[in-house]
């Protein structure tokens, strides 16, 4: 038997096993090989960009395994697979070290057949520097550990690993990624396995079915290249996943992961939460952040978002974003859009002409005169009783019937049309911005857009903890008959249909970062607004010609914004470092 190569390190590209659908790795069903089927490399570890990859098993020793788990640069992650022995590498360091609760699963490749792919779909190959920064940005998304776009362009070609994108025909964007490792040239496998990595899905796509068609699409390569199975892993209650990679062939293979006790892994070796199951995305996202950083936590209300956080001699109330320091004065003035205006427009900054309605001629009039409006409640939240565009009075009237089930007193707006800009300001500072944008389906030639804006509504509440959905109600009606279609008419494939006209996430809008390329006149807009609220915690809702140019009309200023699903922003930081500036243990990122 030829002696093997010792010490490998080998590139990987880019990956977090924390994706949509879990975490990837090898999965042999065996402990060992016997005989001459060994490996070719011993002590193989693989750079992949968001941490090392090291596969226990071409180690002899368990304490060298754990040592390389351990060896982390910070902000990343390691990873020892297809352990051997765990008990033996966790009594290494037992106060360090944690055993991965995911389950592995193999699909035999010779027998598999990948179905059809989606209409509206392509799969193929990393090939151009946007798309590593297009995988980048739905890792981040996803709120997986990052890596550099230039490391994933410069290994695209590498002959251990295969990048694969999911691109949208129509609009040529990125919608989807996942990366391969192929076994036998990583590190010889006499078994000839493959394995998959990082399955990650843009949240705001709108087709269905791309997490299965680029899992199916690389099985499909790598049974090409005459390999025997190809492994993953999922977390152990990831059911969704887990029913997915059965219905595909998948089985379930006793292979084990050890990974070290960091920040990043924290969720996953403290045990279950605190019994505050109740809190939605918005008061969780604080409440875990603040758990982090050795804040105590109390909750007073789950259902409602009430909690009460205490560091040191302090303690602050809050309900979601909204906090004691919020006075009552700045919380009326948010919450009466007429007051917002009229503040607003005092201190010089760019509002629409507006009216409160009372059902006289002058509500048609004022329509008239502007040629659209958007209707509102003055007094409401989550683009609730909203009816935007309005253009004709038989309309404008339903509109603000819609609006009255809110509130008594019903505002008509000028409608401004234009990209619309949620921008959150936390201690005067802008910390995160991000274009809105209204749910958008796609069709597909055979189901009714009844059915593809129930499909897309699903695939939102789960991507958002069950924030977002599509009402199916008379303003999605009349959004698309407004688009020249009816509910019940099948969608030509290929043709996308916005079916709401407001952005907003709970009625199924989706947010794209743009805080770093966010004009400087738009960021001192939002500032000079919070401070005539004399508000320190907001969101300013903005309509724009672009993020990046100057013009602008401030529509709304929210006392309680959502600082979910802003990422890469580290919104929940921020607001911490406002409530308690002396549990700073770090420098923190530029604010604008």
């Amino acid at each position: 038997m030829s002696k093997r190569k010792k010490g490998a390190t080998l590139p990987l590209a880019s990956a977090h096993p924390d994706a949509v659908d879990g975490p990837a790795s090898l999965a042999h069903h065996r402990y060992g090989f016997d005989g001459d089927a060994q490996p070719n490399r011993e002590d193989v570890i693989l750079e992949c960009g968001w941490g090392k990859l090291i596969l226990a098993h071409t180690f002899e020793r368990p304490e060298d395994v754990a040592t390389a788990v351990q060896d982390e640069r910070l902000g990343s992650r390691n990873i020892a697979i297809y352990v051997r022995d765990p008990h033996v590498i966790l009594a290494q360091s037992p106060l360090h070290l944690f055993l991965d609760p995911s389950h592995t699963f193999r699909l035999p490749l010779p027998s598999f057949d990948a179905p059809a792919l989606p209409p509206g779909l392509r799969i193929r190959p990393l090939e151009t520097l946007e798309d590593a920064e297009a995988i980048n940005r739905i890792y981040l998304s996803r709120q997986m550990v990052p890596a550099d776009p230039g490391f994933l362009w410069t290994h695209r070609h590498s002959p251990n690993i295969v990048y694969l994108v999911a691109e949208d025909t129509v609009g040529g964007r990125i919608v989807g990624t996942v990366t391969g490792v192929d076994h036998v040239n990583a590190f010889g496998d006499p078994e000839a396995g493959s394995s998959l990595w990082c399955l990650a899905v843009d949240p705001g796509a709108p087709q269905p079915g791309i997490g299965q068609a680029l899992a199916c699409n690389l099985a499909t390569r790598f049974k090409d290249r005459g390999r025997a199975f190809m492994d993953l892993s999922v977390m152990h209650d990831n059911e969704q996943a887990i029913a997915l990679y059965e219905k595909l062939g998948f089985g379930r293979v006793p292979v084990f992961a050890i990974k070290r006790k960091n920040a990043i892994n924290e969720r996953l070796f403290t045990g279950p939460d605190l019994p505050d199951d109740g809190l939605n995305i918005y008061a969780r996202i604080i409440v875990d952040q603040a758990r982090r950083r050795g804040i105590r936590v109390e909750i007073l209300d789950a259902e409602s978002g009430y909690f009460r956080l205490t560091f040191g001699g302090r303690s602050i109330t809050c309900r979601e974003s909204l906090s004691q320091l919020t006075t009552a004065v700045a919380m009326s003035r948010c919450q009466d859009k007429r007051i917002t205006r009229r503040i607003l427009r005092g201190a010089g900054l760019n509002t629409p002409d507006q009216r409160q309605a009372d059902g006289s001629d002058a509500d048609t009039a004022f329509l008239h005169e502007h040629g659209a409006v958007v209707v509102k409640p003055a007094d409401g939240e989550q683009g609730q009783g909203i009816s935007v565009d309005i253009r004709d009075a038989e309309g404008l009237r339903a509109a603000i019937d819609a609006a009255r089930r809110y509130d008594e007193t019903v505002l008509i707006e000028r409608y401004c049309p234009g990209e619309d800009l949620r921008i959150v300001v936390i201690g005067y500072k802008v910390v995160a911005a991000a274009v809105r944008k209204p749910p958008v389906i796609t069709g597909d030639g055979r189901r009714s857009i009844r059915e593809l804006i129930e499909k897309l509504s699903r695939r939102r509440e789960a991507a958002t903890g069950g924030e977002s959905r599509i009402p199916m109600d008379a303003e999605t009606e009349r959004c698309v008959r407004l688009a020249g279609h009816e509910m019940d008419e099948v969608l030509e494939q290929g043709v996308q249909l916005a079916v709401r006209k407001t952005a907003n996430l709970h009625t199924g809008g989706t947010l794209h970062d743009v805080t770093h390329v966010l004009h400087p006149q738009l960021c001192a807009a939002a500032v000079e607004a919070a401070k005539a609220l004399e508000i320190p915690v907001t969101g300013l809702d903005l309509l724009v010609a672009a993020p990046t140019k100057p013009d602008y009309v401030i529509i709304e200023a929210n006392e309680r914004p959502g600082l979910a699903n802003h990422e890469p922003q580290p919104t929940a930081e921020r607001f911490l470092d406002f409530l308690f500036p002396f549990s700073v243990t770090r420098e923190a990122p530029e604010t604008y």
